[in-house]
């Protein structure tokens, strides 16, 4: 027998929730389910209307996933949902790992729901239509990927709690009236009035925007093509692009081009008054003095010191990350920061002493973006974990690690040259450019910036289970 389900476009994720439930309960399998199409059509029969003898247990980390995938526009979302639903409550397998198929489906789905709401809290454009009370009244039109209006709605209501608003989109209508948020049908963009503020806001766009910075695949990464046609700031686009050239040109002819007189002297000075590195470097003590002066890229400028590695100069195992950050660039020493912490925490679970290892970067320098007090992380690019191998593979050749272990794709890079997808590598061992065994995985940055509990606990499992397995690597191979 195969049943039906249609769930509505409001209230979808609890509709689903009832349905599952008693779905489960009654062990109805999830090839006798068709999730887009109501019970009573054609051979579909419906739902049995109470539960049945059986009880599911499920994790929290599956329902904080299911929150978030059954607002995937992919009509196969719901199946894929219960499917790992059935195999959680049969435990059969991991269905919620990135590494099983299923799960590496339902966590890209995830994730593409993610992005869509911070999509739509970055491109939404209110505009003021006419109120009757004293409250202000604003109204806007967008074009999800996904069925994303629901929860993403959320934002508004606290953002703009003393006004009156409405977001329309295909699928749903978002309504916040004095207070009170609640949804109705979708339908067309409505025919909505020109707005004064539009005019200062495109004024702001035009003034902040840097011809000499355009970088047109990054632009389009993070305000998407298909957005444009509902943003005011867009239409300037195109102008401001093609007078780039000639603003750029107008730049570098306004600029300086010769130093300050006195500015060489000043210069060499300063040089000369800075400890000389060693002609030739036979120690790991040698070789951090030598990183110290280290100017094989412009990353030295704004960072506070070069950040060498730190542990036992025999270590069997070496770890590598991505770059120092903001703690580490001030202390000077690696895996300092939140993200340091977090590894240190975790060796410590696996019964590994971190002063047996070796802890170090795959670039020596703190790359950020100032904001305010704050010193944002940037990642490094090609060219700078270019320069930096040369170090990295100083240490390689000093410390001869029996197994190094690469945290993100930034170190995998650096140790291997293979920039492939970290999900792809993620738990496996490669070759590295030096010729040793290099285990890739997540570095534990990626945990503490993943916004759902549920991938930040599948994830810190996989790094505690990766640093457990570069130990038994070891041992394997009688060290």
């Amino acid at each position: 027998m195969t049943y039906g389900v249609s769930l509505p476009d409001k209230g979808t994720f609890d509709a689903w929730r009832n349905a599952a439930r008693r779905a489960i309960s009654h062990r109805i399998a999830p090839d006798q389910i068709d999730w887009n199409s109501a019970g009573g059509l054609f051979d579909r029969a419906f739902l049995p209307e109470t539960p049945g003898e059986h009880a599911a247990r499920v994790p929290q980390a599956f329902m904080t996933l299911a929150q978030s995938v059954i607002w995937h526009s992919a009509p196969e979302g719901l199946a894929l949902l219960y499917r790992a639903l059935w195999r959680l409550d049969r435990r059969e397998g991991e269905p919620l790992s990135p590494a099983d198929p299923l799960g590496r489906k339902l966590s890209l789905m995830q994730k593409s729901v993610a992005r869509d709401i911070h999509k739509m809290h970055a491109f939404v454009r209110f505009r003021e239509i006419s109120a009757e009370g004293p409250r202000r009244r604003f109204a806007a039109w967008f074009e999800p990927t996904h069925n994303t209006l629901e929860p993403g709605s959320a934002f508004f209501a606290r953002r703009f709690g003393d006004m009156d608003w409405m977001i329309a989109t295909p699928r749903l209508t978002a309504l916040f009236v004095d207070g009170a948020l609640t949804f109705d049908q979708g339908g067309t963009k409505p025919d909505l009035p020109e707005d004064a503020a539009e005019k200062l806001w495109a004024a702001y766009f035009v003034n902040i925007f840097n011809p000499a910075r355009i970088k047109l695949d990054a632009m389009q990464s993070e305000m998407p093509k298909k957005y444009w046609h509902n943003l005011p700031e867009t239409r300037l686009i195109p102008e401001m692009l093609a007078a780039a050239e000639a603003r750029v040109q107008k730049m570098h002819e306004a600029g300086i081009s010769a130093p300050r007189t006195g500015a060489a002297p000043v210069s060499e000075r300063y040089r000369a008054s800075m400890p000389q590195p060693p002609e030739q470097i036979d120690t790991l003590e040698e070789a951090s003095k030598a990183a110290a002066q280290c100017r094989r890229c412009d990353l030295c400028e704004s960072a506070t010191q070069t950040v060498w590695g730190e542990g036992a100069a025999d270590a069997q195992l070496m770890i590598v990350g991505e770059q120092p950050g903001d703690r580490e660039d001030i202390e000077g020493r690696p895996f300092t920061g939140p993200a340091g912490q977090l590894l240190r925490a975790l060796l410590s679970d696996a019964g590994i002493d971190a002063r047996t290892l070796w802890l170090t970067n795959a670039v020596k320098h703190f790359k950020f973006s100032p904001r305010g007090k704050r010193r944002l992380h940037r990642n490094p690019d090609r060219g700078e974990i270019a320069h930096c191998r040369w170090w990295l593979g100083l240490e390689l050749t000093l410390v001869k690690p029996k197994l190094t272990v690469a945290l993100g794709a930034s170190a995998a890079f650096a140790l291997t040259g293979d920039n492939r997808p970290m999900a792809e590598r993620r738990g496996e061992i490669e070759t590295g450019l030096h010729g040793g065994p290099v285990l890739v995985t997540w570095h534990p940055s990626y945990i503490l910036r993943a916004g759902d509990p549920a991938a930040a606990t599948i994830a810190r499992d996989d790094l505690a289970r990766d640093l457990a397995k570069a130990m038994a690597v070891i041992y394997e191979r009688g060290v």
